[in-house]
């Protein structure tokens, strides 16, 4: 889980305190916060029939999910959203119909009605939008003429377009969430502690 960012995967998020374009502060009790990297996530997974190797797991300080560093056999490297029981060495592929294992991405007219996913598409090429953080996912529960219906973790149901993408299985939530105790404030004001 340690090891520089992929090259070109991530930059320097400005610490803004959560002040706007003219510099006044929108957000009481926020300040600058730790220095983080973002990190620039592959939510389309586009690169079909190319099979990836999970180099490693990260913490990502930017959303409740971990992700996955994967390296194409091309020598790219991306990250994408990591799947609970994904490991690293694990290979992992997009396309329009694949295995239906943890990591793997495909269409949702392709797979089987019960199948959990989550980093779903709600317009085809556009990206996951839907069980994105920790944890969430979304259920196949039938298709209706070029439709695909998913149950969200509200209960909602969702008609989605059968081109649509989703990765398969609940998005890898973290082991244990530390909270951090009463300390100075400098430390307190890090973890929006107020």
């Amino acid at each position: 889980m340690e090891g520089q960012a992929g090259q070109g995967a991530g930059r320097r998020q400005a610490q803004d305190g959560r002040r706007n374009n003219k510099g006044h502060v929108t957000s009481r009790g926020i300040a600058g916060g730790h220095k983080q990297k973002y990190r620039f996530v592959d939510f389309k997974r586009r690169k079909w029939d190319m099979p990836a190797i999970v180099e490693r797991l990260e913490y990502d300080p930017n959303r409740t999910a971990f992700i996955a560093l994967v390296k194409y056999e091309d020598g790219e490297l991306a990250y994408i959203l990591a799947p609970q029981r994904l490991a690293v060495g694990d290979a992992v592929v997009a396309g329009k119909k694949t295995d239906v294992k943890p990591g793997n991405a495909m269409e949702l007219g392709q797979m089987p009605v019960g199948t959990i996913v989550h980093n779903v598409e709600m317009k085809p090429g556009k990206g996951g939008q839907i069980a994105r953080a920790a944890g969430t996912y979304v259920q196949v529960v039938g298709r209706d003429s070029g439709m695909v219906i998913v149950r969200l973790n509200s209960g909602e149901q969702r008609y989605i377009h059968s081109n649509c993408m989703g990765t398969v299985a609940r998005s890898r939530t973290p082991t244990t969430r530390t909270r951090i105790s009463p300390r100075p404030a400098a430390p307190a004001g890090w973890a929006s502690a107020r």
